[in-house]
């Protein structure tokens, strides 16, 4: 049987793969203008998969010289004579290659070639282009260059040089022979590369690579491409789930992001089916199953989420972006020339909505609170106010929200009646998170409707062993904004089939008193709490 991969390139005859025929098909079309173009794209964004299943769709018409810079050693960018043969070499080992030889080129000039190699006349870049344009010249098809991993050779100066030979020849072309199209990939844009060679206070530009044109391709997956995958997998399994259900809440949480979507879809398949509550895969392929394999995927420890701590310590600039978004509700214009929002579109942190930057799907953004609040929880006295008393808060396997809200009400009123309003209105959102956080931990999840996210406004859904609640967090701006927000959150209990909610307010009104009490809006019971 296949399996669901998330480490290395997918191959088709191993692996559940959703279909990208048309992601293909629109590079192709680039490839047939004969673009120069980079594929970036966040760590594990399908890019290596794709580039390995482009031939298919080019090598009709094009010979397609496919490298990995993943195989070349720092020290093959010693200077420019080991670079340029060690470049020849490995374009020579991938156009020789026994399994999937290229096809198309004169096999004069690839003589010529591996012969100048072996005898050591390759001695700079411009030598290599002269072979290179003598290939091109000579060959039978128009000859594309693929390399993937380029981020390997960014530190190093050679290849910026060897970039500028490429545009030289590109400029050229009309009466110099070189590539018909050319393809990088990797995570940074070329543009980039000099911003990460140089120091940290530098954050400067200077590309030998002005002649890219831009990648419009949407590497993510759509809903009906994630179906694709669990159709697959239904034929084999015939779990009997309704894939256009579940590939919908893989596109909810994920926003299509290729490792995100295929990392579910295998805890599902190899971890939630050993569970004993789940007799079978068609009890593993429910909303539920869904649910516990977030969780699952939210405390485990993998590359793309060490990947973004990482991140996170390097470019304090993005953190501070992304504390301000999810705490403070602050808005952020978008503007990809604003140093970190490029940071955060470069690293698949954030994207645009509506002219503002989000982070980038549920998942994460549910990953970078969690991160957040882990580094300051013990910092706060009502955390351990909350793990004193956790027994109380969970009956019959079945969480008591209206317990969860009354004892934050007396822990906060008791903890923070002397905290100045100032220090409520930054913090109050974040304090009932890391209230909330070790209570749920472990069994249940929670994430916060972006949508809904503002400095006014925050809404909070509790996914606990399958059944959710909805808290509403607002500041409190007198009694008729109140009344507003309890239609806001009637409309969301509507939308999401409940009957009751809970709507929370940070009062700074003096005269105010902590309170809690059910109230009867449109047939709906919402439990106000005002602290």
């Amino acid at each position: 049987m296949k399996t669901f991969n998330t480490t290395g390139r997918c191959i088709p005859e191993k692996h559940y793969m959703v279909d990208i025929h048309n992601k293909l098909v629109k590079i192709k079309q680039m490839v047939q203008q004969g673009s120069y173009f980079v594929i970036n794209r966040a760590r594990q964004y399908g890019k290596t998969t794709t580039l390995r299943m482009l031939p298919n769709v080019l090598s009709p018409e094009y010979a397609v010289i496919s490298l990995d810079f993943q195989k070349v050693s720092s020290a093959q960018f010693a200077d420019e004579e080991v670079f340029s043969c060690s470049f020849a070499e490995l374009m020579l080992k991938t156009i020789k290659n026994k399994n999937n030889p290229v096809e198309g080129l004169s096999e004069q000039q690839v003589k010529l070639l591996e012969n100048a190699v072996n005898e050591q006349k390759i001695k700079n870049l411009g030598q290599l282009f002269y072979y290179i344009s003598d290939l091109c010249a000579a060959s039978e098809k128009p000859i594309v260059l693929v390399i993937d991993e380029v981020d390997s050779a960014a530190n190093n100066q050679v290849f910026l040089d060897f970039l500028t030979q490429l545009r030289a020849y590109y400029l050229d072309r009309d009466i110099t022979s070189t590539f018909y199209s050319v393809i990088l990939a990797g995570v940074y844009d070329i543009k980039n590369l000099k911003l990460k060679i140089r120091p940290e206070t530098e954050h400067g530009y200077n590309s030998p690579w002005n002649i890219a044109v831009e990648f419009r391709v949407d590497m993510s997956f759509n809903r009906n491409e994630i179906q694709t995958m669990l159709n697959e997998y239904e034929v084999d399994w015939k779990t009997g789930m309704d894939t256009e259900t579940m590939a919908d809440l893989l596109y909810d949480y994920t926003a299509g992001y290729p490792y995100l979507v295929s990392k579910i879809c295998q805890i599902l398949d190899e971890q939630v089916v050993e569970l004993e509550q789940y007799q079978s895969r068609t009890a593993v392929w429910t909303k539920e199953g869904f649910l516990e394999a977030v969780k699952r995927l939210l405390k485990e420890s993998n590359t793309l989420f060490d990947d973004i701590l990482k991140k996170l310590q390097e470019y304090a600039e993005l953190k501070n972006m992304l504390w301000n978004i999810l705490f403070q509700g602050e808005n952020y214009p978008f503007n990809p020339y604003e140093f970190s929002t490029n940071l955060g579109l470069m690293f698949g942190f954030v994207k645009e909505r509506e002219n503002q930057v989000v982070v980038a799907n549920r998942i994460f953004e549910t990953l970078l609170y969690n991160l957040f609040l882990a580094e300051s929880s013990n910092k706060y006295e009502i955390y351990g106010e909350a793990t004193k008393e956790l027994s109380q808060f969970v009956s019959g396997g079945v969480l008591q929200m209206d317990v969860v809200m009354r004892k934050f009400m007396e822990h906060f009123t008791e903890i923070y009646a002397d905290a100045s309003d100032k220090f409520i209105e930054e913090n109050g959102r974040r304090i009932f998170l890391i209230y909330l956080r070790p209570i749920i931990n472990g069994t249940g999840n929670y994430y916060i409707e972006a949508q809904t996210r503002d400095r006014k406004r925050t809404d909070i859904i509790v996914d606990y062993k399958g059944v959710q609640e909805i808290i509403e967090l607002k500041i409190w701006h007198g009694e008729e904004y109140q009344k507003r927000g309890e239609k806001q959150l009637f409309e969301y209990l509507d939308f999401y089939h409940k009957e009751k909610g809970y709507l929370l307010s940070f009062n700074f009104n003096k005269k105010k008193k902590a309170d809690m009490h059910e109230i009867e809006y449109g047939g709906k019971r919402i439990v106000e709490v005002v602290v």
